[in-house]
């Protein structure tokens, strides 16, 4: 469990590393934003991160239900999901897109916090 467990930790570092580097080019209207690899790795990440928490959500033998502070982690995490896609992709404005990267990120803090804590 413990190498899922880091392998977990890391995908959440590669996530956030990511998606900051992905928010900083666009409040900089950066070309990088249409690079073909900038639009694929992020989801490759991701999928990693997901199915490494589900892993270890398996192997603890968890129920959702069950363990609030598992449960407050998946809601945040449909947040940030939404609040991330309107900070880089669907925000009508730049302004606005910058509003949501900054919400993303706290909610993403919030969703460690919980991981670290335990607490919902």
């Amino acid at each position: 469990m413990k190498w899922i467990k880091l392998l977990h930790i890391s995908f959440v570092v590669l996530t956030f590393l990511s998606f900051t580097m992905r928010g900083y080019w666009m409040m900089n209207d950066s070309s990088m934003q249409g690079k073909r690899w900038v639009r694929i790795v992020p989801h490759i990440i991701d999928t990693g991160l997901l199915v490494s928490g589900v892993l270890l959500v398996y192997i603890m033998s968890l129920a959702v239900m069950e363990a609030e502070w598992l449960l407050t982690k998946i809601v945040a995490l449909l947040i940030y999901i939404v609040t991330g896609t309107l900070a880089l992709k669907r925000g009508r404005s730049k302004k606005i897109r910058i509003v949501f990267f900054i919400i993303s990120l706290l909610v993403f803090s919030y969703i460690v916090f919980v991981a670290i804590t335990k607490l919902s």
